[in-house]
């Protein structure tokens, strides 16, 4: 597989230049070593890919050009759990005094409360304490607490 003299000084920039993914880099000396002649399963040998993964980097080479061979497409992730006014209530719930028997508040406690007040139809102990650290709260701490 040939590369073109641009994509060819491209992917040479790439190996030269400053901090990249790696994935990136590999991607960009399987395509080097392709240029120069080299069959998949002797980059194989040389890039630490299998020879599948470099057939697919030349096969999308070929079919969307240099930045699709090198980089990935953005990927979609999952959906956010809660939204603005869900995420707004649990604060002010895991803000306010614990519920009768509890001495104070727990993520699963948090969580299990959420469900019981039909703030939302469900949710898990980990999104309740991502939404607890980055509002930097600690209510089982409870001089972290803001009491009104």
């Amino acid at each position: 597989m040939r590369l073109s003299i641009k994509d060819a000084k491209a992917v040479d920039r790439v190996l030269r230049g400053g901090v990249q993914q790696v994935r990136v880099v590999l991607r960009a000396l399987a395509l080097r070593h392709l240029h120069q002649g080299a069959s998949a399963p002797a980059v194989a040998r040389l890039v630490p890919l299998t020879a599948q993964a470099i057939r697919k980097i030349a096969h999308r080479y070929r079919s969307g050009g240099l930045a699709s061979a090198l980089y990935e497409r953005p990927r979609p992730g999952a959906a956010e759990v809660l939204g603005p006014a869900e995420k707004q209530r649990i604060v002010a719930m895991a803000c306010s005094d614990p519920p009768v028997g509890a001495a104070r508040w727990t993520v699963r406690l948090i969580a299990q409360e959420a469900v019981k007040r039909r703030v939302v139809p469900r949710v898990g102990r980990e999104t309740i304490r991502v939404l607890l650290q980055s509002h930097d709260l600690k209510p089982w701490r409870e001089k972290n607490v803001v009491r009104g």
